[in-house]
């Protein structure tokens, strides 16, 4: 287990300041957002051994790095990405705190100037870093929250699958058990019975990846043997004890969403002392897991999981702080698609959140998502073409596009 917890802070509002600290309007945050507006690369430093050493924090002092504490088990360093990447290639011999700290500030600036991934499996290479890619939703269920019952039958299905890659999508998400909020869970012959065959249908056609959307093991291996080749685990390999064997065994990549609770009760209250410093734990915890089980790194997708168990502004806290879950190394995939955080702001059904869902998206390109899962493949696709020319994820080229 790594001692520190480090990432770079996105804190964009005076507001968002203000939460983070968790003091309203004072001269602490006055002095606090003067730091920060004078130093381009601060970071938050969480210790999950032990407590703030005092030699530790008087190194910070002597190496010129303004120090401001938040409790017995965090600060924030404010400095400048050379000096802290200069500072971590001190080489020292001593098992100080200094030398464990500058080697975890090592690892994590390696993470967090990651920009480019390559997800190799035998049947696809998928580059990410460059265009955002876009997931497309394929629900069989009866009671999904859009499109519940219009694809429970495996022809309508198989069609649809075929429609979102004509429409452009890079990966196709087949799901056979609805997770929207106050879902009940399904038996896994049910949900074998409603993804096997669409899976068995598309994968001799499709030229795209299709992950299998569950959390079951049983399900996910059956769904791998009809032609899968991604697991998407809304428990983050949680709820099923023999699901990270199974990822292993088979060395597909997988997507680790947090979700605070399950379905039927994620949305009862759900409630956070910090809500970024709980996301980043928790990915930290749950990659090291993947990893222990024989996971590859470079297997594993992250996502934040927007409209699961989250309160309606913690949907919009994450899509503005995104850059922070660079830290982590992983690519980064958000869901926002119709959900009911857009509709609530709206006071929109889920058939007329088209719009809400482009905004969202095209924030997901600008800070850093590498895939959007969406129901609406054309649309988006053409949201974030533009949204990537713009925020820099594409080069312009020279030649003007053909009329």
């Amino acid at each position: 287990m790594t001692r520190y917890s480090i990432r770079k802070l996105h804190l964009i509002t005076h507001q968002m300041m203000a939460k983070e600290l968790g003091v309203r309007a004072s001269t602490k945050l006055d002095n606090f957002e003067r730091l920060y507006d004078q130093h381009p690369f601060v970071i938050k430093v969480i210790v999950k051994q032990g407590e703030i050493g005092k030699g530790l924090l008087s190194v910070f002092s002597l190496r010129g790095f303004p120090c401001w504490i938040r409790d017995e088990k965090s600060f924030y360093l404010f400095g400048s990405e050379p000096a802290f990447r200069d500072w971590s290639r001190l080489q020292s011999y001593a098992l100080s705190d200094e030398e464990i700290f500058i080697e975890e500030l090592r690892q994590f600036l390696i993470r967090q100037a990651r920009m480019q991934f390559e997800m190799i499996h035998e049947q696809y290479i998928l580059n990410f870093g460059g265009p955002t890619r876009v997931m497309g939703i394929l629900n069989t269920t009866p009671d999904s929250f859009f499109d519940g019952g219009r694809y429970a039958d495996v022809d309508a299905a198989i069609e649809r699958g075929l429609a979102l890659q004509a429409e452009g999508a890079d990966m196709l998400d087949v799901g056979g058990e609805s997770t929207r909020p106050g879902a009940d869970p399904v038996s896994e012959a049910d949900e074998m019975a409603r993804v096997v065959p669409v899976i068995e249908g598309l994968a001799s056609d499709l030229q795209i990846p299709i992950s299998v959307d569950t959390y079951k093991a049983a399900v996910a291996e059956a769904a791998i043997q009809a032609g899968a080749t991604m697991v998407n685990d809304v428990s983050a390999l949680r709820m099923d004890p023999n699901m990270a064997e199974v990822v292993a065994h088979y060395q597909v990549p997988v997507i680790l969403m947090h979700m605070k609770g399950q379905p039927r009760d994620m949305q009862k209250n759900p409630t956070y002392d910090n809500l970024m410093d709980e996301l980043i734990l928790f990915f930290e915890e749950r990659i090291r897991y993947a990893e222990a089980t024989g996971i590859r790194p470079d297997r594993i997708i992250i996502d934040p999981g927007i409209g699961f168990g989250k309160r309606l502004w913690d949907n919009y806290e994450i899509l503005q702080r995104l850059p922070e879950f660079r830290s982590l190394g992983c690519p980064i995939l958000i869901g926002p698609s119709r959900k009911s955080f857009i509709g609530r702001v709206l006071n929109l059904k889920p058939e007329d959140r088209l719009e809400g869902t482009a905004a969202a998206v095209a924030a997901c390109a600008a800070y850093g998502a590498e895939i959007v899962r969406v129901h609406d493949v054309k649309e988006m696709l053409r949201v974030v073409q533009i949204a990537d020319l713009i925020f820099g994820n594409l080069d312009f080229h020279d030649q003007e596009p053909k009329a």
